[in-house]
This record gives structure tokens, C-alpha cells and sequence, in this order.
């Protein structure tokens, strides 16, 4: 009970503050939109670039937890997709949304600050290590899906597609910060640090990061209510709270024998909703939106309890 109060709700009160104030009409959707911009676009990107800077790369890239974490995504990503195909009939386009909200979990924005209140800011090399790759690699493999069921699977135009998902991929704000947090890893490593006011700069914005983008969250949310198709939303929100960190937390323990910071880094990033990106996907290609939007709706509310578990299964 203490760890629900003490680190799930304040992160949940502060999603829940976002919600009810663009409920009551207090916030308007358009200074929502300018909080998620200045968080996913300036802030956010600031925190990954200043974390993967000072990144520990031999502790953060363990392949055991790497393995763990993407086994349990891409289990999960093949259990909804087939599950939307085989068990609710949908079709293959909404099938590779629908398994990529199972495969997107919200490892940045509800993963850090959860972990964080949970174990200390020491605890977050191996989640920093997982979201390192974690956008750049599910957007290309979701794009490169996408559009080879949108084409049926013409084997000419798949490596274009694959190289121009990368590349848009390697475009988007976060993926840029992580991206500078590396080039300043290496100039640190021959010698060149930043100056310490550009440190402190990034610290300040880096401390806006998550509280503006967990707020603006909750206005988002507000948006997606939840709207039938109450089986392949079920079947989601199993596969993010309950398979996917199950299987990272199986193979972390019995498999690949990680210690308490690496299977604590691999199972709450794991347990985590899908993120609201999951939703932003279907959009993208205007299909199985209803699911996908109420998916991310729905498990982030149901991942309060779940999460809750976990930490108390973890040791």
C-alpha cells in the first residue's frame, strides 16, 4: 500500500490534475497542445540528451536486459496482431496498429518517474539504455508493417520503405536528443565537456521535462474516452500490463540471471500503458483509431493497480 501511495499516485495525480482541468473546460485544447509541443519537442528531448550524455554505456547496455525487455515487446506486438486477425477479424491494417499499441509502452513518461520515485535516479541507466533505441526501432518496424500490408508485402519497395521509416524516424525531436546525448558522450571522451552553464541550462529544462509532459498527458487523455470494441481493448491492455512485463520479467530472472537494477529497469518499463505515440500511429494511417486511442485510455488508468503489483513483486 505504501508504494501506491507514495510513488504510483503522485505520478497519476498529476496525469489526473492534466484531465480534470480539460474536463471542466479550465485548459483549453489549445494550450495542451502547446504544453505536449514544449514537452516532446524542447524539454523532453533536453532530459534524453542530458541522460544519455552521462550514460554509463557498459553498465546501461547489458544484452540480457536489452533481450528481456524486446522479447517480451515484440511476444506481445505478436499476440495482438494476431489476436485482432484470428480472434476479433479485423483487418490486417487495424491488425498492425492494434499489435503495435501491445508493442509501444509509455517507457519515457510514466517508466522514468514511476522507477524513479520507486528505487532513486540511480536505478535509471537500464531505462535509459532500453529508450535509447526503443522510438527509432518500433516507429521503423511499425512504418516498414504498415506499409507492407498497405502494399501486400511487394518485396521491391520494402527496403525503400524501411530506409525512408529510419530516416523520418531519425528527424523526430526525441530521437535528436538522444542522438546529441551521444555525440556529447563522445566529446566528453576526448576531453571536450561542455561548459558547466550549458549544464546547468540543460538541468533546468530537464526538470520542466516530466511534470509539463505527465500534465499535458492528462489534457491528451482527456480526448481519447473510451468508445467499444471492448475485446481488442481487453486484449491490449493484457498484453501491456500483464504479458509483456511478465515475459521481460521471466527471462530477466530465470534466463539471463540480471541483477536487482537491471530486472528492475526491464520489468517497470515493460509494465508500463501504451503511450499515447501508439495512438498517434494509428492515426497516422486512419485506422483502428477507436481502439487505439481507449487502449491507451484504458490501460493507463488500470496500470495504477498493476504497476502497483509489480513493484511488489520486484525486490
Amino acid at each position: 500500500m505504501q508504494n501506491l501511495l507514495d510513488v504510483i499516485l503522485p505520478v497519476f495525480l498529476v496525469i489526473g490534475f492534466g484531465y480534470v482541468v480539460s474536463w471542466r473546460g479550465l485548459f483549453s485544447e489549445s494550450a495542451v497542445e502547446g504544453v505536449m509541443r514544449f514537452a516532446q519537442n524542447f524539454a523532453v528531448p533536453v532530459l534524453l540528451a542530458r541522460s544519455i550524455a552521462r550514460l554509463d554505456l557498459h553498465a546501461g547496455y547489458d544484452a540480457g536486459l536489452m533481450l528481456s525487455f524486446y522479447i517480451g515487446a515484440f511476444a506481445s506486438f505478436g499476440i495482438g496482431l494476431l489476436g485482432a486477425r484470428y480472434l476479433f477479424n479485423r483487418p490486417a491494417t487495424d491488425c498492425v496498429a492494434i499489435g503495435f499499441c501491445c508493442l509501444f509502452s509509455n517507457s519515457l513518461l510514466l517508466g522514468i518517474p514511476i522507477t524513479e520515485r520507486a528505487y532513486g535516479t540511480a536505478a535509471l541507466t537500464g531505462n535509459f539504455a532500453i529508450i535509447s533505441i526503443h522510438s527509432p526501432m518500433l516507429y521503423t518496424i511499425g512504418i516498414t508493417m504498415m506499409e507492407a500490408v498497405r502494399s501486400r508485402g511487394s518485396a521491391n519497395s520494402l527496403p525503400q520503405v524501411a530506409l525512408k521509416a529510419l530516416a523520418g524516424v531519425l528527424r523526430t525531436p526525441l530521437v535528436l536528443g538522444i542522438l546529441c546525448g551521444f555525440v556529447i558522450q563522445a566529446l566528453a571522451a576526448l576531453g571536450l565537456d561542455l561548459p558547466k552553464p550549458i549544464w546547468s541550462a540543460m538541468d533546468m529544462m530537464a526538470a520542466a521535462a516530466l511534470p509539463a509532459a505527465l500534465f499535458g498527458l492528462g489534457g491528451v487523455l482527456f480526448r481519447y474516452r473510451p468508445e467499444g470494441d471492448v475485446q481488442p481493448i481487453v486484449m491490449v491492455t493484457l498484453c501491456s500490463l500483464v504479458v509483456h512485463p511478465g515475459i521481460a520479467y521471466l527471462l530477466a530472472r530465470y534466463a539471463f540471471h540480471l541483477d536487482t537494477a537491471g530486472l528492475r529497469s526491464a520489468v517497470m518499463t515493460a509494465a508500463m500503458a501504451p503511450g499515447v505515440n501508439a495512438y498517434l500511429f494509428a492515426n497516422m494511417y486512419g485506422v483502428a483509431k477507436r481502439v487505439s486511442a481507449s487502449s491507451v485510455l484504458v490501460a493507463t488508468a488500470v496500470s495504477v493497480l498493476t504497476i502497483w503489483i509489480w513493484l511488489a513483486i520486484l525486490p
